[in-house]
């Protein structure tokens, strides 16, 4: 029988929001048909239909949010029926039952209360929605020891994970601060709970090193403003000061090439490409388009590909492969007038770029003069298990050369 469930539509997505449904209950549903648009922590995607039929049942509603695997809708083919457990569809995994999704009815007998710190029961079997049985037996969890939060003590998804989770090892809850009056609690959107997710196992998994370098940046101001007086005369884009960066980040790499790489558990993945990451900022977060093969493109192939992949970044239109896959990740926080920072490491990536402000300042030249100049604090922040310092300083090296040379990017 073909249900309908949360697809995994991206590679940090536990679970999704329903944002519209395309079909309504009795529709007929042929394969490829768009059903429903689907809301994952970083852009909205379409759900096809992979079966065709009749659509019998919705259990998540639009506003609704269900983890992966979790049943969304049930889809029935000519001659099929309906089970008669079908009441057991889960419907309370949903992050927020609230938000669309609600629960199936319950018979008085099994809303009877189970004994504290047991799992509660009817007819001699322990209440529990079909994803967290399935959790249970993949993770050898016993149900029966288990309270659940659920519709009359029902044990959700949610609950076996959370008792399935070694304590020892968690780092101990700090509560925050009660809310008084004129406080405003916001819940945390798919995106933000990754984020936080993603950036504590980083810090706490990943060891963190950091080297930082200012460059001289006068000719990279000046050749940027010949290049795009240039293009401004034939009507073409301008370039910024990012897409000469992105293009030296992804041109030094290929010569410091453990830059490029991974921590595979017992070995280290060189990447044969540079496919590059890009900081893009959100309301409700951080998202990261990758530019493939960077090192192959141009200088106005990097700038076109990085202003698309941002518009559709900000409007959620970006597609799996588009923000999966990346090798290498830069975060320039210089338009905000940042002049240094040290970015947290975007995993599986082993090294991230923080790129600040071209800052006007006084330095000494050669001839011990002091002179006004163009600088740009660069500060990179590594796996040590991946990287090295010598292998960091190497990188950095060849990236100042670059910036410092931009001419080097236009051959």
């Amino acid at each position: 029988m073909p249900y309908i469930e949360m697809p995994k539509l991206s590679d940090t997505m536990t679970e999704g929001t329903v944002v519209k449904w395309h079909k309504v209950v009795g529709d007929s549903v042929d394969v490829g048909d768009l059903l429903a648009d689907i809301e994952t922590d970083k852009a909205v995607m379409e759900l096809e239909a992979f079966d065709e039929g009749a659509l019998k049942e919705i259990y998540v509603s639009e506003g609704g949010k269900a983890q992966i695997g979790e049943k969304l809708a049930l889809l029935l083919g000519d001659g099929e029926v309906a089970p008669a457990n079908e009441g057991e569809a889960d419907t309370t995994d949903s992050v927020d039952a609230k938000a669309g999704n609600q629960p199936m009815p319950v018979s008085p007998k099994t809303e009877a209360k189970a004994p504290e710190g047991a799992a509660p029961a009817s007819a001699g079997r322990i209440k529990a929605s079909p994803l967290a049985k399935k959790i249970a037996g993949a993770k050898d969890v016993d149900l029966s020891l288990i309270p659940g939060s659920g519709p009359g003590g029902r044990i959700t998804a949610r609950d076996v994970e959370s008792a399935s989770t070694p304590t020892a090892s968690a780092p101990a809850t700090i509560s925050p601060a009660p809310a008084l009056q004129g406080d405003r609690r916001i819940p945390l959107s798919g995106m933000r709970k990754i984020i936080a997710e993603r950036l504590l196992a980083s810090k706490t998994r990943i060891p963190h090193f950091y080297l930082n370098i200012e460059v001289d940046a006068n000719e990279l101001v000046r050749l940027r403003a010949q290049v795009n007086e240039r293009l401004e005369q034939s009507g073409e884009g301008k370039l910024t000061f990012n897409d000469f960066i992105l293009k030296a980040v992804a041109v030094a790499a290929t010569k410091v090439p453990r830059v490029n790489a991974s921590f595979a558990g017992d070995a280290v993945i060189e990447y044969g490409d540079v496919h590059l990451s890009v900081a893009v900022a959100m309301d409700e977060g951080l998202v990261t388009p990758v530019i493939r093969q960077a090192q192959r493109k141009s200088l106005r192939e990097i700038s076109e590909a990085v202003k698309d992949l941002a518009t559709r970044a900000r409007t959620k239109k970006l597609k799996p492969e588009e923000y999966q896959g990346g090798t290498l990740t830069v975060s320039n926080l210089g338009r905000y007038g940042i002049e240094s920072f040290s970015a947290v490491i975007n995993p599986p990536q082993a090294v991230i770029l923080s790129i600040g402000a071209i800052v006007k300042k006084p330095v000494i030249n050669t001839r011990n003069e002091i002179v006004p100049a163009q600088r740009m604090a660069i500060g990179l922040s590594a796996d040590h298990r991946v990287v090295d310092g010598v292998i960091g300083a190497q990188y950095l090296a060849e990236l100042r050369r670059l910036i410092e040379n931009p001419a080097l990017m236009l051959i």
